[in-house]
């Protein structure tokens, strides 16, 4: 068994990955993504427009970011990429629309930064839908 310079198997860091994005995309879909989606119509008129790009228009990028992304951190397709829409609603939501909020009233927004910006940096790991079809990156030892 093939250990790293600190005593873990790669296998346990990969699984370790796997949990990571897997729970915390869970969490942002069933928390974020699908009430948003389920109730638009009156999401539409509840949700804050930081960006002034219309109440549409932000409606539908954090449906993107909190459905489509976390789908995709799920499969472990684009994964790095697809963390980026989250870190960003979730940055916004800290600096702009909850500027006002304590360190313990931004905690859960604080655990998605750190869950998202995690799995931005070290990628999908080897339990992918890439790797079980055999893409191009995961024959070359790219971890995406």
């Amino acid at each position: 068994m093939h250990t790293t310079s600190e005593g873990t198997h790669p296998r346990l860091a990969d699984a370790g990955l796997l949990y990571l994005r897997v729970t915390g995309s869970v969490l942002v879909l069933l928390v974020h993504g699908l009430p948003k989606a389920m109730h638009y119509a009156s999401q539409v008129a509840a949700i804050e427009d930081p960006l002034h790009i219309g109440k549409t228009l932000t409606l539908c990028f954090a449906i993107f970011g909190e459905v489509f992304c976390p789908l995709l951190m799920i499969a472990g397709i684009g994964t790095r990429v697809a963390a980026l829409p989250i870190l960003l609603i979730t940055l916004m939501a800290l600096a702009v629309v909850h500027r006002d909020w304590t360190l313990e009233q931004g905690q859960f927004a604080w655990m998605l930064l750190i869950i998202f910006g995690t799995v931005a940096i070290a990628g999908a790991g080897r339990y992918r839908i890439s790797a079980l079809l055999g893409s191009r990156s995961s024959t070359r030892g790219i971890r995406r």
